[in-house]
């Protein structure tokens, strides 16, 4: 299949290159990716200012602006591929539960899927060196039509894995878990006349619940959601129900 790869980390990133290199086993693979890091950007897209590509080489460019705007870019024309699959990643650290809300990765795959293109994110649940990419992208091409096929309509998959080198990484259908962040502030007046304010510091809590993306990896097993991209409305109050 034809498989456009974008991230969030930016075209130099690691899980990006070990992704090409496991699914171009198989498949006919080309990246466009952001041309650094744009991590937490959620489904951003730059509305005015214009995307700027360079190629880097056979099948590889960069775009100069959001995950979302890569597949955008690509699924109108902007480079010489037509994808008919989208893979999003390898992200450098997990994508959990509430992460989907704020993860460029998953951002990526959102647009894909709106566009009608099956798509899926990967991430590896892990933070610090050394990462160990390769579990995720097997797991990934091992599996990749059952995932392609798992698709449907309005949903994109997202996929969680542990950090881990080996080729034989078992799977396991998980729902979102729920994540709460404790950011600490700190901020200091600077002689240009603006106060610079750094997130620091931050704290996750996981709420622990059997099934979840997060107990699937804490045990050592691929975590697989399915992840509907457009939103849903509760049942707070009866549709249709008239405010006077």
């Amino acid at each position: 299949m034809k498989i456009l790869l974008t991230n969030d980390d930016g075209i130099h990133a690691e899980g990006l290159r070990v992704l090409a290199e496991e699914l171009g086993k198989e498949h006919e693979v080309c990246i466009l990716a952001p041309d650094q890091e744009r991590s937490g950007v959620s489904h951003a897209m730059s509305l005015k200012a214009p995307g700027k590509i360079r190629k880097h080489g056979s099948n590889s460019w960069s775009c100069s602006g959001t995950p979302a705007d890569c597949v955008i870019l690509a699924g109108l024309g902007a480079i010489p591929f037509a994808p008919e699959v989208v893979v999003s990643g390898i992200n450098r650290g997990p994508n959990l539960g509430t992460d989907i809300v704020y993860s460029g990765t998953c951002g990526a795959a959102r647009q894909a899927s709106i566009h009608g293109i099956p798509a899926i994110a990967v991430s590896c649940a892990a933070y610090h060196d050394p990462m160990q990419y390769l579990g995720a992208a097997s797991f990934v091409r091992r599996h990749f039509t059952r995932l392609v096929s798992a698709c449907r309509g309005d949903i994109f998959i997202n996929i969680n894995a542990p950090n881990s080198r080996s080729e034989e990484l078992a799977g396991r259908w998980a729902f979102p878990s729920k994540r709460r962040y404790f950011d600490q502030l700190k901020s200091f007046d600077a002689p240009d006349g603006y106060s610079y304010c750094f997130l620091s510091d931050t704290r996750i809590e996981t709420i622990a619940e059997i099934g979840s993306d997060h107990d699937v990896v804490n045990k050592g097993e691929v975590a697989i959601s399915a992840i509907l991209v457009h939103p849903q409305s509760s049942d707070i109050g009866p549709l249709g129900t008239r405010w006077p």
